[in-house]
Protein backbone atom coordinates (compact mmCIF):
# COMPACT_ATOMS: atom_id res chain seq x y z
CA UNK A 1 0.00 0.00 0.00
CA UNK A 2 2.79 2.43 0.87
CA UNK A 3 4.58 1.64 -2.42
CA UNK A 4 1.40 2.30 -4.43
CA UNK A 5 0.75 5.64 -2.77
CA UNK A 6 4.39 6.66 -3.11
CA UNK A 7 4.26 5.84 -6.82
CA UNK A 8 1.00 7.73 -7.40
CA UNK A 9 2.23 10.76 -5.46
CA UNK A 10 5.47 10.80 -7.46
CA UNK A 11 3.59 10.59 -10.77
CA UNK A 12 1.21 13.39 -9.76
CA UNK A 13 4.12 15.51 -8.60
CA UNK A 14 5.96 14.92 -11.88
CA UNK A 15 2.97 15.84 -14.02
CA UNK A 16 2.15 19.02 -12.10
CA UNK A 17 5.82 20.03 -12.26
CA UNK A 18 5.74 19.54 -16.02
CA UNK A 19 2.74 21.88 -16.16
CA UNK A 20 4.52 24.34 -13.85
CA UNK A 21 7.47 24.49 -16.26
CA UNK A 22 5.57 24.84 -19.52
CA UNK A 23 6.79 28.39 -20.17
CA UNK A 24 10.55 28.03 -19.57
CA UNK A 25 11.37 25.60 -22.42
CA UNK A 26 9.56 27.88 -24.90
CA UNK A 27 11.20 31.09 -23.69
CA UNK A 28 13.23 31.62 -26.84
CA UNK A 29 10.16 31.38 -29.10
CA UNK A 30 8.26 33.82 -26.87
CA UNK A 31 11.26 36.16 -27.02
CA UNK A 32 11.34 36.03 -30.82
CA UNK A 33 7.58 36.18 -31.42
CA UNK A 34 6.89 39.01 -28.96
CA UNK A 35 10.21 40.87 -29.23
CA UNK A 36 10.98 40.55 -25.52
CA UNK A 37 14.00 42.02 -23.77
CA UNK A 38 16.19 39.76 -21.56
CA UNK A 39 14.49 41.27 -18.51
CA UNK A 40 10.99 40.58 -19.85
CA UNK A 41 11.94 37.00 -20.71
CA UNK A 42 13.32 36.49 -17.20
CA UNK A 43 10.12 37.86 -15.65
CA UNK A 44 7.97 35.61 -17.85
CA UNK A 45 9.96 32.52 -16.86
CA UNK A 46 10.09 33.46 -13.16
CA UNK A 47 6.41 34.37 -12.59
CA UNK A 48 5.06 30.79 -12.24
CA UNK A 49 8.00 30.03 -9.95
CA UNK A 50 7.01 32.84 -7.57
CA UNK A 51 3.40 31.70 -7.23
CA UNK A 52 4.34 28.05 -7.00
CA UNK A 53 6.68 29.02 -4.16
CA UNK A 54 4.46 31.20 -2.01
CA UNK A 55 1.47 28.96 -2.69
CA UNK A 56 3.20 26.07 -0.95
CA UNK A 57 2.50 27.60 2.44
CA UNK A 58 -1.31 27.41 2.18
CA UNK A 59 -1.02 24.13 0.23
CA UNK A 60 0.98 22.58 3.08
CA UNK A 61 -1.52 23.83 5.66
CA UNK A 62 -4.45 22.46 3.63
CA UNK A 63 -2.65 19.13 3.22
CA UNK A 64 -2.42 18.83 6.99
CA UNK A 65 -6.16 19.52 7.23
CA UNK A 66 -7.64 17.67 4.23
CA UNK A 67 -4.96 15.11 3.35
CA UNK A 68 -2.75 14.62 0.32
CA UNK A 69 -5.24 12.50 -1.64
CA UNK A 70 -7.78 15.30 -1.99
CA UNK A 71 -5.23 18.10 -2.32
CA UNK A 72 -3.34 16.40 -5.17
CA UNK A 73 -6.62 16.06 -7.08
CA UNK A 74 -7.61 19.67 -6.41
CA UNK A 75 -4.26 21.01 -7.63
CA UNK A 76 -4.49 18.91 -10.80
CA UNK A 77 -8.02 20.15 -11.54
CA UNK A 78 -7.31 23.83 -10.81
CA UNK A 79 -4.12 23.78 -12.91
CA UNK A 80 -6.13 22.81 -16.00
CA UNK A 81 -7.44 26.38 -16.46
CA UNK A 82 -4.12 28.29 -16.59
CA UNK A 83 -2.54 25.46 -18.60
CA UNK A 84 -5.13 25.99 -21.33
CA UNK A 85 -5.00 29.78 -21.30
CA UNK A 86 -1.20 29.94 -21.39
CA UNK A 87 -1.41 27.84 -24.55
CA UNK A 88 -3.97 30.17 -26.06
CA UNK A 89 -2.28 33.46 -25.07
CA UNK A 90 -0.54 35.56 -27.72
CA UNK A 91 0.48 38.67 -25.79
CA UNK A 92 3.05 39.29 -23.08
CA UNK A 93 0.43 40.58 -20.64
CA UNK A 94 -1.79 37.52 -21.07
CA UNK A 95 1.18 35.18 -20.63
CA UNK A 96 2.20 36.92 -17.42
CA UNK A 97 -1.37 36.83 -16.11
CA UNK A 98 -2.02 33.15 -16.81
CA UNK A 99 1.56 32.23 -15.99
CA UNK A 100 0.86 33.63 -12.52
CA UNK A 101 -1.96 31.11 -12.03
CA UNK A 102 0.07 28.35 -13.66
CA UNK A 103 2.22 28.60 -10.54
CA UNK A 104 -0.53 26.73 -8.66
CA UNK A 105 0.76 23.52 -10.23
CA UNK A 106 4.07 24.05 -8.45
CA UNK A 107 2.45 23.90 -5.00
CA UNK A 108 2.01 20.12 -5.21
CA UNK A 109 5.36 19.53 -3.55
CA UNK A 110 4.08 20.77 -0.19
CA UNK A 111 1.19 18.30 -0.45
CA UNK A 112 3.29 15.29 -1.35
CA UNK A 113 5.93 15.35 1.39
CA UNK A 114 3.52 14.96 4.36
CA UNK A 115 1.40 12.53 2.33
CA UNK A 116 4.42 10.29 1.69
CA UNK A 117 5.98 10.75 5.14
CA UNK A 118 2.88 9.41 6.84
CA UNK A 119 3.20 6.09 4.97
CA UNK A 120 6.77 5.35 6.15
CA UNK A 121 8.51 4.85 9.46
CA UNK A 122 11.07 7.54 10.44
CA UNK A 123 14.10 5.46 9.41
CA UNK A 124 12.76 5.23 5.83
CA UNK A 125 11.49 8.75 5.35
CA UNK A 126 14.71 10.01 3.76
CA UNK A 127 14.33 7.29 1.12
CA UNK A 128 10.61 7.96 0.68
CA UNK A 129 10.87 11.72 0.28
CA UNK A 130 13.85 11.20 -2.00
CA UNK A 131 11.86 8.91 -4.29
CA UNK A 132 8.91 11.28 -4.22
CA UNK A 133 11.24 14.18 -4.99
CA UNK A 134 12.22 12.42 -8.21
CA UNK A 135 8.90 13.75 -9.46
CA UNK A 136 10.70 17.02 -10.05
CA UNK A 137 11.75 15.16 -13.19
CA UNK A 138 8.62 16.73 -14.62
CA UNK A 139 10.85 19.70 -15.38
CA UNK A 140 13.11 17.38 -17.42
CA UNK A 141 10.13 16.01 -19.33
CA UNK A 142 8.95 19.53 -20.02
CA UNK A 143 12.38 20.66 -21.24
CA UNK A 144 12.72 17.58 -23.46
CA UNK A 145 9.21 17.12 -24.81
CA UNK A 146 7.38 20.46 -24.70
CA UNK A 147 9.41 22.12 -27.51
CA UNK A 148 9.11 18.99 -29.67
CA UNK A 149 5.37 18.67 -29.09
CA UNK A 150 4.93 22.33 -29.95
CA UNK A 151 6.98 21.91 -33.14
CA UNK A 152 4.80 18.99 -34.28
CA UNK A 153 1.37 19.83 -32.86
CA UNK A 154 1.39 23.54 -32.12
CA UNK A 155 1.37 25.30 -28.77
CA UNK A 156 -2.41 25.30 -28.24
CA UNK A 157 -2.78 21.55 -28.91
CA UNK A 158 0.20 20.74 -26.68
CA UNK A 159 -1.41 22.61 -23.79
CA UNK A 160 -4.75 20.87 -24.38
CA UNK A 161 -2.98 17.50 -24.11
CA UNK A 162 -1.38 18.61 -20.84
CA UNK A 163 -4.78 19.76 -19.51
CA UNK A 164 -6.30 16.36 -20.33
CA UNK A 165 -3.39 14.61 -18.58
CA UNK A 166 -3.95 16.75 -15.48
CA UNK A 167 -7.66 15.85 -15.46
CA UNK A 168 -6.87 12.14 -15.73
CA UNK A 169 -4.25 12.38 -12.96
CA UNK A 170 -6.70 14.13 -10.66
CA UNK A 171 -9.26 11.37 -11.16
CA UNK A 172 -6.62 8.68 -10.58
CA UNK A 173 -5.58 10.26 -7.28
CA UNK A 174 -9.19 10.36 -6.09
CA UNK A 175 -9.89 6.78 -7.13
CA UNK A 176 -6.71 4.92 -6.26
CA UNK A 177 -4.65 6.84 -3.68
CA UNK A 178 -5.32 6.75 0.04
CA UNK A 179 -4.18 8.76 3.02
CA UNK A 180 -2.10 6.77 5.49
CA UNK A 181 -3.98 5.25 8.45
CA UNK A 182 -1.30 6.95 10.56
CA UNK A 183 -2.41 10.36 9.28
CA UNK A 184 -5.05 12.37 11.11
CA UNK A 185 -6.35 15.77 10.01
CA UNK A 186 -5.09 18.83 11.84
CA UNK A 187 -7.81 20.47 13.86
CA UNK A 188 -6.20 23.73 14.97
CA UNK A 189 -6.64 26.84 12.78
CA UNK A 190 -4.16 27.49 9.98
CA UNK A 191 -2.56 30.72 11.19
CA UNK A 192 -1.55 29.36 14.62
CA UNK A 193 -0.02 26.33 12.89
CA UNK A 194 1.99 28.56 10.58
CA UNK A 195 3.12 30.66 13.54
CA UNK A 196 4.15 27.51 15.41
CA UNK A 197 6.05 26.27 12.37
CA UNK A 198 7.88 29.58 12.10
CA UNK A 199 8.95 29.28 15.75
CA UNK A 200 10.81 26.04 15.00
CA UNK A 201 14.51 26.42 14.36
CA UNK A 202 14.31 23.47 11.96
CA UNK A 203 11.92 25.45 9.75
CA UNK A 204 14.40 28.29 9.28
CA UNK A 205 17.35 25.95 8.89
CA UNK A 206 15.54 23.93 6.25
CA UNK A 207 14.30 27.07 4.49
CA UNK A 208 17.76 28.57 4.09
CA UNK A 209 19.31 25.35 2.85
CA UNK A 210 16.43 24.47 0.53
CA UNK A 211 16.42 27.96 -0.97
CA UNK A 212 19.91 27.25 -2.28
CA UNK A 213 19.55 23.56 -3.22
CA UNK A 214 16.08 23.44 -4.73
CA UNK A 215 16.13 27.09 -5.75
CA UNK A 216 19.28 26.49 -7.77
CA UNK A 217 17.75 23.45 -9.45
CA UNK A 218 14.51 25.25 -10.35
CA UNK A 219 16.32 28.35 -11.57
CA UNK A 220 18.49 26.37 -13.96
CA UNK A 221 15.65 24.09 -15.06
CA UNK A 222 13.57 27.10 -16.11
CA UNK A 223 16.23 29.55 -17.30
CA UNK A 224 18.89 27.25 -18.76
CA UNK A 225 17.29 27.17 -22.24
CA UNK A 226 17.74 30.96 -22.38
CA UNK A 227 21.36 30.74 -21.17
CA UNK A 228 22.23 28.05 -23.72
CA UNK A 229 20.74 30.07 -26.52
CA UNK A 230 22.49 33.30 -25.53
CA UNK A 231 25.91 31.76 -24.84
CA UNK A 232 26.09 28.83 -27.25
CA UNK A 233 23.39 29.76 -29.81
CA UNK A 234 21.50 26.48 -29.52
CA UNK A 235 18.15 26.09 -31.23
CA UNK A 236 15.14 25.86 -28.88
CA UNK A 237 14.81 22.06 -29.20
CA UNK A 238 18.55 21.49 -28.75
CA UNK A 239 18.60 23.73 -25.67
CA UNK A 240 15.61 21.79 -24.35
CA UNK A 241 17.44 18.49 -24.82
CA UNK A 242 20.42 19.71 -22.83
CA UNK A 243 18.21 21.22 -20.14
CA UNK A 244 16.48 17.85 -19.85
CA UNK A 245 19.87 16.25 -19.24
CA UNK A 246 20.50 18.75 -16.46
CA UNK A 247 17.12 18.06 -14.88
CA UNK A 248 17.48 14.28 -15.11
CA UNK A 249 20.81 14.42 -13.27
CA UNK A 250 19.19 16.38 -10.44
CA UNK A 251 16.18 14.09 -10.36
CA UNK A 252 18.30 10.93 -10.10
CA UNK A 253 20.43 12.50 -7.39
CA UNK A 254 17.49 13.43 -5.17
CA UNK A 255 16.52 9.91 -3.99
CA UNK A 256 20.21 9.15 -3.66
CA UNK A 257 20.52 12.21 -1.40
CA UNK A 258 17.64 10.96 0.74
CA UNK A 259 19.03 7.42 0.97
CA UNK A 260 22.55 8.60 1.79
CA UNK A 261 21.06 10.90 4.44
CA UNK A 262 19.48 7.88 6.13
CA UNK A 263 22.91 6.22 6.25
CA UNK A 264 25.45 9.04 6.58
CA UNK A 265 23.29 11.78 8.04
CA UNK A 266 21.78 14.73 6.14
CA UNK A 267 24.46 17.21 7.25
CA UNK A 268 27.25 15.33 5.46
CA UNK A 269 25.14 15.01 2.32
CA UNK A 270 24.30 18.72 2.33
CA UNK A 271 27.94 19.69 2.85
CA UNK A 272 28.96 17.63 -0.20
CA UNK A 273 26.10 19.16 -2.19
CA UNK A 274 26.98 22.79 -1.57
CA UNK A 275 30.73 22.34 -1.92
CA UNK A 276 30.26 20.64 -5.29
CA UNK A 277 27.80 23.30 -6.47
CA UNK A 278 30.23 26.11 -5.61
CA UNK A 279 33.05 24.47 -7.54
CA UNK A 280 30.92 23.86 -10.64
CA UNK A 281 29.63 27.45 -10.59
CA UNK A 282 33.20 28.76 -10.63
CA UNK A 283 34.01 26.54 -13.63
CA UNK A 284 30.94 27.77 -15.51
CA UNK A 285 31.76 31.42 -14.76
CA UNK A 286 34.53 31.17 -17.38
CA UNK A 287 31.90 30.24 -20.03
CA UNK A 288 33.90 27.18 -21.16
CA UNK A 289 33.30 25.43 -24.48
CA UNK A 290 29.98 23.60 -24.90
CA UNK A 291 29.57 19.91 -24.08
CA UNK A 292 32.93 19.63 -22.32
CA UNK A 293 33.59 21.09 -19.87
CA UNK A 294 30.42 23.22 -19.87
CA UNK A 295 27.95 20.37 -20.36
CA UNK A 296 29.76 18.13 -17.89
CA UNK A 297 29.89 20.92 -15.31
CA UNK A 298 26.16 21.60 -15.66
CA UNK A 299 25.31 17.92 -15.20
CA UNK A 300 27.56 17.71 -12.14
CA UNK A 301 26.00 20.87 -10.71
CA UNK A 302 22.54 19.35 -11.16
CA UNK A 303 23.74 16.19 -9.43
CA UNK A 304 25.06 18.12 -6.43
CA UNK A 305 21.91 20.26 -6.19
CA UNK A 306 19.79 17.09 -6.38
CA UNK A 307 21.72 15.56 -3.50
CA UNK A 308 20.99 18.68 -1.48
CA UNK A 309 17.26 18.63 -2.17
CA UNK A 310 17.10 15.06 -0.89
CA UNK A 311 19.21 15.93 2.14
CA UNK A 312 17.11 18.89 3.28
CA UNK A 313 13.90 16.91 3.72
CA UNK A 314 15.72 14.05 5.36
CA UNK A 315 16.84 16.70 7.85
CA UNK A 316 13.25 17.97 8.23
CA UNK A 317 11.94 14.43 8.78
CA UNK A 318 14.57 13.96 11.47
CA UNK A 319 13.89 17.19 13.34
CA UNK A 320 10.14 17.87 12.95
CA UNK A 321 7.16 16.08 14.51
CA UNK A 322 5.12 14.26 11.80
CA UNK A 323 1.97 16.20 12.70
CA UNK A 324 3.73 19.44 11.69
CA UNK A 325 5.52 18.16 8.59
CA UNK A 326 2.90 19.49 6.16
CA UNK A 327 3.00 23.04 7.47
CA UNK A 328 6.79 23.05 7.83
CA UNK A 329 7.13 21.57 4.33
CA UNK A 330 4.95 24.36 2.98
CA UNK A 331 7.19 27.02 4.49
CA UNK A 332 10.43 25.28 3.48
CA UNK A 333 9.06 24.54 0.02
CA UNK A 334 8.11 28.20 -0.39
CA UNK A 335 11.65 29.21 0.51
CA UNK A 336 13.02 26.73 -2.03
CA UNK A 337 10.76 28.05 -4.74
CA UNK A 338 11.67 31.65 -3.92
CA UNK A 339 15.28 30.59 -4.23
CA UNK A 340 14.42 29.67 -7.80
CA UNK A 341 12.55 32.90 -8.48
CA UNK A 342 15.34 35.42 -8.12
CA UNK A 343 18.28 33.84 -10.05
CA UNK A 344 16.60 34.11 -13.48
CA UNK A 345 15.88 37.78 -12.79
CA UNK A 346 19.48 38.35 -11.69
CA UNK A 347 20.86 36.45 -14.68
CA UNK A 348 18.64 38.47 -17.03
CA UNK A 349 19.86 41.76 -15.54
CA UNK A 350 23.49 40.60 -15.64
CA UNK A 351 23.20 39.60 -19.28
CA UNK A 352 21.46 42.86 -20.20
CA UNK A 353 24.30 44.92 -18.74
CA UNK A 354 27.35 42.75 -19.50
CA UNK A 355 26.27 40.32 -22.26
CA UNK A 356 27.70 37.41 -20.32
CA UNK A 357 26.76 35.41 -17.21
CA UNK A 358 30.10 35.45 -15.37
CA UNK A 359 28.91 37.60 -12.48
CA UNK A 360 25.76 35.50 -12.09
CA UNK A 361 27.75 32.29 -11.77
CA UNK A 362 30.14 33.86 -9.27
CA UNK A 363 27.19 35.00 -7.14
CA UNK A 364 25.91 31.42 -7.20
CA UNK A 365 29.33 30.14 -6.13
CA UNK A 366 29.39 32.56 -3.18
CA UNK A 367 25.85 31.59 -2.18
CA UNK A 368 26.67 27.87 -2.28
CA UNK A 369 29.84 28.47 -0.25
CA UNK A 370 27.80 30.33 2.36
CA UNK A 371 25.30 27.45 2.46
CA UNK A 372 28.19 25.04 2.97
CA UNK A 373 29.41 27.02 5.96
CA UNK A 374 25.88 27.24 7.38
CA UNK A 375 25.41 23.48 6.97
CA UNK A 376 28.47 22.85 9.11
CA UNK A 377 27.03 25.21 11.72
CA UNK A 378 23.71 23.34 11.72
CA UNK A 379 25.57 20.07 12.11
CA UNK A 380 27.24 21.31 15.28
CA UNK A 381 23.87 22.36 16.75
CA UNK A 382 21.88 19.13 16.27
Amino acid sequence: MNARNLTLATLAFGLTFWAWNLIGPLSSSYTDDLGLSPGQTSMLVATPVLVGSLGRIPAGVLADKFGGRLMFAVICFISIIPTLFVGWSNSYGALIFWGFFLGIAGTSFAVGVPFVNAWFEPARRGFATGVFGAGMGGTALSALLTPRLVDHLGRATTHVIMAVALAIMGVIMLMFSRNSPNWSPATEPALPRIREALKLKATWQGSLLYAVAFGGFVAFSTYLPTVLRNVYEFAQSDAGLRTAGFSIAGVLARPLGGTLSDKLGPVKVLAISFAGTAIMAVVLSFEPPQEFPAGTSLVLMAFFLGLGTGGVFALIAKLVDPARVGTVTGVVGAAGGLGGYFPPLVMGLVYSSRHDYTLGYLLLALTAAAAFAYTLKVGREI
